[in-house]
């Protein structure tokens, strides 16, 4: 979540803790979909574009890379190139960008396509216009204006729904109808696994001003979390 219930409250937000957590959740949803953006650490697997030079621009700030594999068409089992066959930089560094580069150098003679003979790496991975990149995105902290946004969000949502759905805030999941849009709050233990889907709003204009400065105006490319 990117504030916490303190804050929430500050905002004007009112209700039992997990009622008031419920709308900050999905404050959270909603910003995440507006933003494009991770504002918190999380593990997922994002599709990137193999440039000609070898240049894997990420959509979203990267903090490490576990893995990175070629895509193929209708099979999932491409062998992933080892940490030595590339880089990776992150924005969180100044003047760099949040990429993986690939280097066209070494082979692997076990994995076909990829031996000394064949080419290499180089052989390989020119086969293929995009790679998988699994890793952990986000911030390392959550920028103090998508706190105060998140925290003024959660109450214009807690104050647009009707009573009868603020009322139902205690269960796990709420449906709230929010000048027509339908928004479900989840209560769950962990991240949902299913990517947010883009949004052109938070559905609040003042939310939206806030965080002009942090939108991601690239591809939403998640494939999973």
């Amino acid at each position: 979540m990117y504030c916490s219930v303190a804050q929430a409250r500050s905002a004007g937000c009112t209700g039992t803790d997990p009622e008031v957590t419920a709308w900050i959740e999905a404050a959270t949803e909603r910003i995440t979909a507006y933003t494009r953006q991770q504002f918190e650490p999380l593990s997922m697997v994002v599709v990137g574009d193999v440039t000609p030079g070898g240049l894997v621009l990420l959509p979203r700030r990267v903090r490490s890379v576990s893995s990175v594999t070629p895509v193929t068409d209708g099979a999932d089992d491409a062998p992933s190139l080892p940490p030595s066959a590339y880089r990776v930089t992150s924005s969180d560094v100044l003047g760099q960008v949040d990429a993986v580069h690939l280097t066209w150098g070494g082979w692997d003679d076990l994995i076909a396509g990829a031996e000394s003979w064949a080419g290499g790496w180089g052989s390989l991975l020119g086969e293929h216009e995009q790679v998988l990149v699994a890793g952990e995105f986000g911030t390392a902290s959550v920028p103090p204006v998508v706190v105060q946004a998140c925290a003024l969000l959660a109450a214009h949502i807690q104050a647009q729904a009707a009573p009868s759905d603020a009322d139902a805030a205690q269960d796990p999941t709420l449906d709230v109808d929010d000048e027509g849009n339908n928004v479900r709050i989840e209560n769950t233990d962990g991240p949902s696994a299913t990517p947010v889907a883009a949004s052109a709003s938070t559905g609040s204009t003042q939310v939206d001003a806030l965080l002009a400065g942090h939108l991601n105006h690239g591809p939403s490319l998640l494939r999973g979390v």
